[in-house]
């Protein structure tokens, strides 16, 4: 046997290759080790919690990493060429507005920024805008929220803005669908336990150097992702489960002080119906309204802002409003006039007292205890300066993130659990939903069950029990189903009678016209 005096490094020097390797690997495990003989004895029953429930966790990730995401290489190749060639139109029109529109002879490239800038500051003039760069100075900038505010403010800037963007999107996609994929056909990622300080995972490149960040993937993408031969894709989402997780947080708060009308008004709201229609209705007052409720989806769901409809942006508000937005910033990040967010934030804490309540509940609490925790016991500690705006806003946002966190997870495991993991077999985690697949001929009997297990009920105070309830959808590809993806998903109402896909599977396309838009 090789020993090897690890104190001393002309002896660990001396070892070849691998032996060296060995040797550290070996420090790596005995020193976590004894890191952990001296951690365990100061945890006390709230990081014990915690601590085992990662450990847990362990299987039902490492499993996803192992078994990736199939990709049908046929439908990757021709979205990229069809991608290809929309960018090759796009650059062109883009070239001609700058060669004969502006006289400027060059082959302009929308990725490098200091052409970009050259472009807008310059070429048209506009007044310069800046933000604080990578280095901590401020400096011109042409980042998407810049452009898209000079295409507002300046229309002949318009045309120039939305091929700049379209240009990026489409470069991205491409960059996207050369991911490289592994012999098996299959896209991997590392999934991080301890990605967040919320308890939500993270995921990255694996550590074969293959893959990608498989939770951000553009949805108008995802349909490469097919399901493995013989099964079906579920994707289970929770519904409104960080603005469940504010009330429900709000509830705890203030229903012995307050009582339970107005410690629950939010929580009410969440569990009664349609949220983000009401929210809409408080931040657009002079859109059509019909008197009677049922139709208010519907003027809810008209387009306000790119693809986005009133609700998606309702939606936005009130997740920013809830986390202690303020109406400049937020103004910038929806593209909704301050003045607006204002007035609608009046109209929202008048709804719902309960919320500007907690958020001072909050900082009262980050400054004299220095920690939270959320509704399923993970406790987190927040330093550096207890008044800086970043820390206030970050323990705001804490308990309803780590809630939704330790929600999916939670429901992650019992699907992971049941049958040793065969039945149920899981892909990927996308913050608050999970994608996996079933045995097909199953689908009838395993969908509800499914849903199921990943309700993760929790008592608040009063007995109250607080669900994050879910919603699945289910498909052949990871795409949404529409006319070109008729095998992608779609929202589960009792049986699917679609039929199973043959060898292609078509895709759906971007349009040149929906990015200029």
């Amino acid at each position: 046997m090789l020993i090897v005096n690890t104190e001393d490094r002309d002896s660990i020097d001396a070892l070849d290759s691998d032996q060296r390797h060995w040797v550290y690997n070996g420090l790596d495990v005995v020193i976590t080790a004894e890191v952990r003989k001296n951690i365990l004895p100061e945890m006390d029953e709230v990081s014990t919690y915690t601590y085992q429930k990662a450990l847990e966790l362990q299987a039902p990730f490492m499993e996803m990493m192992l078994r990736g995401l199939p990709v049908d290489k046929r439908a990757r190749a021709r979205i990229r060429k069809s991608h290809e060639a929309q960018l090759a139109i796009v650059s062109a029109q883009l070239n001609r507005l700058v060669n004969e529109g502006l006289g400027w002879n060059i082959d302009f490239n929308a990725n490098s920024h200091t052409k970009v800038k050259e472009l807008f500051y310059e070429k048209l003039a506009l007044p310069v805008i800046k933000k604080r760069n990578s280095h901590g100075h401020m400096a011109p900038a042409s980042d998407r929220e810049t452009l898209e505010k000079l295409g507002t403010a300046h229309f002949y800037a318009a045309p120039f803005v939305a091929h700049v963007l379209a240009i990026r999107e489409f470069k991205k996609a491409i960059g996207f669908l050369k991911t490289e994929i592994d012999p098996d056909g299959h896209i991997r990622c590392n999934i991080n336990l301890a990605g967040t300080n919320t308890g939500r995972v993270s995921s990255s490149v694996s550590d074969f150097g293959t893959g990608t960040n498989l939770q951000n993937v553009d949805p108008a993408n995802r349909g490469i992702f097919i399901a493995p031969k013989g099964r079906k894709f579920i994707n289970i989402d929770l519904e409104q489960a960080d603005s469940r997780g504010v009330g429900a947080i709000a509830w705890n708060c203030f229903v012995e002080s307050h009582g339970e009308a107005w410690a629950g008004s939010y929580l009410d709201a969440c569990e009664s119906g349609d949220l983000h229609t009401t929210v809409c209705n408080m931040a657009w007052r002079d859109l059509p309204w019909p008197d009677e409720r049922a139709g208010w989806r519907a003027i809810a769901d008209g387009i306000a802002y790119r693809d986005l409809t009133f609700r998606d942006m309702a939606k936005k508000l009130g997740h920013g409003t809830n986390y202690y937005g303020q109406p400049p910033t937020m103004a910038m990040h929806t593209k909704v006039p301050a003045q607006q967010i204002a007035d609608f934030q009046h109209n929202y804490f008048t709804a719902f007292p309960c919320i500007p309540e907690w958020q001072q509940w909050t900082i009262d609490q980050l400054q004299s205890e220095g920690c939270l925790t959320n509704l399923f016991g993970r406790r987190r500690y927040f330093f550096g300066r207890r008044d800086d705006q970043q820390i206030i806003n970050a323990a705001i946002a804490y308990s309803p993130q780590g809630t939704t966190g330790d929600a999916i997870n939670a429901g992650i495991l019992n699907l992971w659990q049941y049958n040793n993991g065969e039945t149920f077999q899981l892909h990927i985690q996308v913050h608050d939903s999970i994608l996996l697949s079933i045995p097909e001929e199953q689908e009838d009997e395993l969908v509800p069950l499914a849903n199921e297990l990943m309700l993760a009920p929790i008592q608040l105070k009063r007995n109250r029990e607080f669900i994050i309830p879910v919603e699945a959808q289910v498909g052949w590809n990871w795409g949404y189903e529409n006319k070109d993806n008729p095998h992608g998903l779609i929202k589960w109402k009792g049986s699917d009678s679609r039929h199973a896909p043959a060898s292609t599977r078509p895709m759906p396309r971007r349009s040149v016209r929906k990015l200029l838009k």
